[in-house]
């Protein structure tokens, strides 16, 4: 649903390089030889070469070894001790032959060496293997963190990035908000519609659940069962309780039928919000908590509502 660019039959997808050397004759061979084939950035030097990466998020880094300031090993240990770029691949390019340097450059995490000067076939076809791999990794990578049913984040790859947007958002001192979300009287729809059917049900729940949270830093995952949790970073109570209510409203404008249901003739779901500016000393499981303790609330108030509470700094755990 949500990985469609990987999946056999859609468009192909190009490769993203990231060319970097302080010689810019250098860039404008390896731009020339490989513009056909990929979409091409470039970077003068080693400080821009680690912004561009960042901002880019390119598949492979070309990465040229001697240019003052940052060299190329020192850019690439950077790369590779950052988590947003640890996956980024990189070749280093080199004038001379060093089994050193060869060594040192493995040993920093790269993948491949190209020796100037350039010779289009062996460069082209070392290239063409490393974006294959790399786009395949992430194939793998990708399948392995999503939900096989509804599409969404799975619960491993919600519990790798809570812990980072809280880290993330206790340094900026910003609140992060987390919804859970609950499709009420879940059993008594299989109950009546067959499991097949309640498959159905959580594909479309899931699919416009992501589409009311569509923020690129946000997250939808089911996190078990029929139950659903966003992770909304740089969002307090206020922004969080108007998304859980935006989307408790789009689940009933699906009209999904519910004759089992004792408070609507169509499929509701119930939302608990919970909000907190992290700090280091407190645990990312008690917004979690406080977001179960809401939901339970809401479904005892009578089902297809929000509640949401603020968690203060004195709650440390």
């Amino acid at each position: 649903m949500f990985i469609d660019k990987y999946i056999s039959g859609a468009e192909p997808v190009r490769g993203k390089i990231l060319l970097v050397d302080d010689q810019v004759v250098n860039i404008k061979i390896l731009h020339q030889l490989l513009q056909d084939d990929y979409d091409i950035y470039m970077a003068r030097d080693g400080n821009q070469a680690i912004e561009m990466c960042k901002k880019v998020n390119p598949d492979l880094v070309l990465l040229d070894i001697e240019m003052p300031i940052l060299n190329g090993f020192d850019v690439c240990a950077h790369l590779k001790n950052d988590p947003d770029t640890q996956e980024v691949a990189v070749i280093f390019v080199s004038g001379h032959f060093d089994e050193d340097k060869e060594v040192r450059g493995f040993q920093l995490g790269a993948v491949d060496f190209i020796h100037k000067p350039i010779n289009p076939v062996i460069t082209k076809a070392r290239i063409k293997n490393q974006i294959r791999l790399k786009l395949n990794t992430d194939l793998l990578r990708t399948i392995a963190l999503i939900d096989g049913l509804t599409g969404v984040a799975n619960r491993r790859q919600f519990e790798q990035v809570l812990p980072v947007s809280w880290s993330q958002c206790a340094r900026e001192k910003q609140p992060l908000t987390v919804i859970l979300l609950d499709i009420d009287f879940f059993k008594h729809f299989n109950d009546i519609y067959g499991h097949t059917e309640g498959d159905v049900c959580l594909r479309l729940v899931a699919q416009k659940i992501h589409d009311t949270v569509n923020r690129p830093y946000d997250l939808v995952a089911r996190f078990g069962g029929e139950e659903f949790i966003c992770i909304l970073p740089n969002t307090d109570l206020i922004g969080g309780t108007y998304v859980a209510q935006q989307i408790v409203d789009s689940i009933v404008s699906l009209k999904i039928p519910h004759i089992n249901s004792s408070i609507s003739a169509f499929v509701t779901i119930s939302a608990g919000v919970s909000s907190v500016v992290p700090e280091y000393d407190m645990s990312s499981t008690t917004l979690i908590e406080e977001a179960d303790k809401q939901l339970y609330i809401a479904k005892d108030r009578g089902r297809n509502r929000v509640l949401g509470s603020q968690i203060q700094a004195t709650l440390n755990e």
